[in-house]
């Protein structure tokens, strides 16, 4: 479901007679100033243009509109925030779960994974739960997590240290940055 929120509308923009401002500033389709105008006489300027007249500072004063071809600005806009998007990277978090009493198989495999998901760019969030009496042996599941760490620290830095909430400790691994 699209978020209609973000979308615009064209009526949203204040471009030819949606334009309700007395006087405004007017800038011609060449950059150039034609000075402060009537709302009338800077829309018949931008007719004598064959273009559009667009409010581009509402908040100024006096408020300044350019003459500019609207539909292809819009495309513009439209091209730009495209690439934007296309330009962003988003770095994804993987969630990977430890124990205080894992065995050294285990540790192997859940390190490897790790590794892989480090070399492909993703962030590793891992988390090590204290169930029942293992709380009262922090020090058993602290010597666990530093190992992993310690065992990643070739290919990655810690952004998060080591951190006990309730009975979860939580670190956040990421990447090196490659020079």
């Amino acid at each position: 479901m699209e978020n209609i929120s973000n979308k615009r509308n064209v009526t949203d923009d204040l471009v030819n007679e949606n334009i309700r401002f007395k006087e405004v500033l007017v800038i011609g389709p060449e950059g150039e100033q034609l000075g402060i105008l009537m709302r009338r006489e800077a829309l018949a300027k931008a007719y004598e243009y064959e273009l559009d007249l667009f409010c581009v500072a509402p908040n100024a004063t006096p408020p300044v509109c350019k003459i500019l071809d609207y539909g292809r600005y819009r495309f513009e806009q439209q091209k730009k925030s495209k690439e934007a998007k296309r330009n962003q990277h988003v770095t994804e978090v993987k969630p990977l779960r430890l124990s205080p009493v894992i065995d050294v198989h285990d540790f192997e495999t859940k390190l490897k994974q790790a590794k892989g998901w480090l070399e492909s760019g993703m962030k590793v969030k891992a988390d090590m739960r204290f169930r029942g009496r293992l709380i009262t042996r922090l020090e058993v599941g602290r010597k666990v997590m530093n190992n992993f760490i310690e065992r990643l620290n070739d290919i990655s830095s810690v952004e998060k240290p080591p951190k006990l909430e309730g009975n979860t400790m939580s670190v956040v691994i990421s990447p090196k940055k490659k020079q």
